[in-house]
């Protein structure tokens, strides 16, 4: 009978918190920023030049949409930085 009144531990505050952030989260998302905004920087600076990267010229204008996908995916893993 005097179990139900018996005081709490310390220790027992309830229930933990969890942690609902990544790790990777950060380092990801400063990388495809990075990644993305160098993709777009090297297509306007090779676009009006000579120069031709056998892969990347072939591209044309998608250059502009793979630059930003990547910065796109960047702003996806701000969401899951805490």
């Amino acid at each position: 009978m005097f179990n139900r009144f018996k005081r709490k531990s310390v220790d027992d505050n309830g229930p933990k918190p969890v942690r609902i952030g990544n790790r990777w989260a950060a380092p990801l998302m400063v990388a495809c920023a990075v990644i993305g905004l160098a993709w777009i920087v090297v297509f306007y600076t090779i676009s009006n030049t000579d120069v031709t990267i056998p892969w990347y010229s072939d591209l044309g204008g998608w250059n502009l949409m793979i630059g930003m996908g990547f910065i796109l995916a960047a702003f996806g893993f701000a969401m899951k930085w805490e």
